[in-house]
């Protein structure tokens, strides 16, 4: 597997950002490193196009005839390799050759059907559709593994994702234009595909773990058998007698759950990583009511007796320390442990002069981060995916900032989730 040609371009008008593009993808087709003869298109705009991405969707495919197939979705902001686009009109596009019996593009029109064995999933979602979670832990359940990997789509304007499966794969497709909104999409691959994936959360735990020993639906009522608001009262050195700055710090406070054992956990207690914060097993999600007269505090997830809850705030040095962890992680996973001499020297450039090499074993990279990381959380603009390109190295990526991530059988918030196709 070559290196994926892959570009990004912000403009006003879309066509220049699209001819931008252009011009990047068939540069790198023309090197011998780079992969010549695609297939999948992994797409992702910013929301200044969505009124535009049919218009966006049949140029590409005019121009570049021999992509069969096509994926993406619309973000508040999109990502490539070392740069961001936020609130600004912007496209990034990645040219994946990979042979056509393994994989496929499904979407509403056309979903994973027989006669495909699916090990894992690339997966866009509308995040206005109704039980989401539901469907998410289904589709995660149809393959292999039971790995997912995506987010759900984010924007101001309208959501819509694309898929499009040009070459007779998929089944009920039809004459659909290739847009859609609402329900899930993206693509599915076979095992021959090789993939290494990994979760970075962006809290840090502010309490111990604790055992939640009663609730309904979304409100927690005892923790450790104590009244649940005493407990993160008590946890978060406030009292509702000084109400201004009590509100203060609950606004600014998450928690982290962890299932049951059993039920998608790993353990008794909420997994708390290398870097100081939560493992990927711990679900972040939002305080969003408190009770006093029940002593109870509402979150924005359904809850099971036995979980593991502990109090967490975002952290901006944590975030940074385990998105570098993670690159590392699958840089040591991927890279061999003898490299020749001209592999080494590639790999031991500067930033400013390495450019991707095959001796990294990543054809490409797609990163899908939370909507509330980039940008200022990690310092300034594009620190994020700078962080990536030094620790990871200078590999063809794209992405988008969702409203939701998601990775395995579950979905997150304030997270990001990088996934690199490996080389043979």
């Amino acid at each position: 597997m070559k290196l994926f040609p892959y570009g990004h371009g912000a403009h006003p008008q879309w066509r220049m950002a699209a001819g931008l593009v252009l011009a990047q993808v068939r540069a790198q087709m023309s090197l011998h490193a780079y992969a010549n003869a695609p297939t999948l298109a992994l797409l992702y705009v910013t929301d200044h196009y969505a009124k535009d991405a049919q218009a966006i969707l049949d140029h590409l495919s005019a121009e570049l005839p021999e992509v069969t197939d096509w994926s993406g979705t619309v973000g508040v902001g999109i990502a490539s390799n070392n740069v961001e686009y936020f609130d600004e009109p912007a496209l990034t596009l990645m040219l994946c050759e990979l042979p056509t019996d393994q994989y496929r593009v499904f979407s509403g029109v056309a979903p994973l059907g027989l006669g495909f064995e699916a090990h894992t999933a690339l997966v866009h979602a509308d995040p206005n559709t109704t039980d989401l979670a539901e469907l998410i832990e289904e589709m995660a359940a149809r393959t292999a593994s039971g790995y997912l990997f995506g987010g759900l789509s984010s924007s101001r304007t309208k959501m819509l994702q694309f898929a499009v499966g040009g070459n007779g794969n998929i089944k009920g497709q039809g004459a659909s234009p290739g847009i859609f909104s609402g329900g899930l999409s993206g693509v599915a691959f076979a095992e021959s595909v090789s993939l290494v994936s990994r979760v970075t959360q962006g809290c840090l735990p502010v309490s111990r773990a604790h055992r939640l020993s009663a609730g309904e639906n979304n409100v927690v009522t005892l923790l450790d058998d104590e009244p649940a608001l005493d407990v993160m009262l008590r946890d978060l050195k406030i009292s509702l007698s000084q109400p201004e700055q009590a509100l203060k710090v609950v606004r600014a406070t998450l928690v982290g759950l962890m299932r049951a054992p059993g039920r998608g956990g790993a353990g008794d207690s909420v997994a708390i990583g290398r870097s100081g914060n939560f493992g990927s097993d711990v679900l972040v999600r939002h305080i969003i009511g408190l009770d006093p007269a029940r002593r109870a505090v509402a979150v924005s997830d359904r809850l099971e007796a036995g979980m593991q809850l502990a109090f967490c705030q975002r952290n901006s040095q944590a975030a940074k320390a385990d998105l570098t962890r993670i690159c590392a992680e699958i840089r040591e996973e991927l890279e061999p442990e003898e490299l020749p001499v001209e592999a080494l020297t590639a790999l031991a450039a500067s930033e400013a002069d390495a450019a991707p090499h095959p001796a990294r074993r990543i054809a490409g990279a797609v990163y899908v981060s939370c909507s509330g990381r980039g940008g200022p959380h990690f310092g300034g603009p594009s620190a994020e995916l700078q962080i990536v390109r030094r620790a990871l190295g200078d590999v063809p990526l794209v992405g988008f900032f969702a409203s939701g991530e998601i990775a395995r059988n579950h979905l997150y918030g304030y997270t990001g989730v990088l996934t690199v196709f490996a080389t043979d």
